[in-house]
């Protein structure tokens, strides 16, 4: 129904803000993805997505096209909600959370607060296919066939690297080397860590 809003920023918060289109304020609830990205007071542009239910509207908006696709990917999935969505988004960047569904990262799905192991196993599964279809973006690729990965992943926490720091390393190592072995990834990461 609103796909757009342009218009001056008017109130920013980290969960929302208003947005003023010649005399009308909307209130557009935001990710902290998004909420990084806005000016203040400015001139701005959101993407939004509209959910009419029985109880509630509700205008969500996104600084990129790519985050609100991803936001409707996730609302397809059974059990994923609007708020379970836009938690998501807030607690993982969206080529983040694209990038654990291409590869089946369980793990990174699962850190965000409120999915389960059964929840995050569903997202991947409903949506493996899509995002690569929905976001044509060459970062995105399906690093999960190199098993080594999930295996290095482990080793460099296990000596107290962190996960999200670890796997940005690893996957990049992976995109120069497919083929490389778990004993490679670790001692390329250390290098880079």
């Amino acid at each position: 129904m609103i796909a757009q809003l342009q218009g001056r920023l008017v109130e920013k918060n980290l969960t929302d803000v208003v947005i003023d289109c010649h005399g009308v304020g909307y209130l557009v609830e935001i990710s902290l993805h998004t909420y990084s990205q806005l000016p203040d007071n400015e001139q701005c542009k959101l993407y939004t997505y509209m959910q009419v239910r029985e109880d509630a509207h509700r205008l969500f908006g996104f600084a990129e096209k790519s985050e609100r696709e991803i936001f409707k990917l996730l609302l397809s999935v059974s059990g994923v909600g609007a708020n379970t969505a836009h938690t998501m988004l807030s607690s993982v960047a969206p080529t983040q959370i694209a990038q654990a569904i291409a590869s089946e990262d369980v793990r990174t799905i699962q850190s965000v607060k409120g999915i389960g192991a059964k929840t995050a196993q569903r997202v991947i599964l409903d949506l493996k296919d899509k995002i690569l279809q929905v976001l044509d973006n060459p970062e995105i690729s399906i690093v999960a066939s190199n098993t080594g990965r999930d295996e290095a992943l482990s080793a460099l926490e296990t000596l107290g690297y962190a996960r999200k720091q670890a796997q940005k390393v690893v996957d990049k190592i992976l995109s120069n080397q497919p083929d490389a072995t778990v004993e490679d990834l670790i001692k390329q990461a250390l290098k880079q860590l």
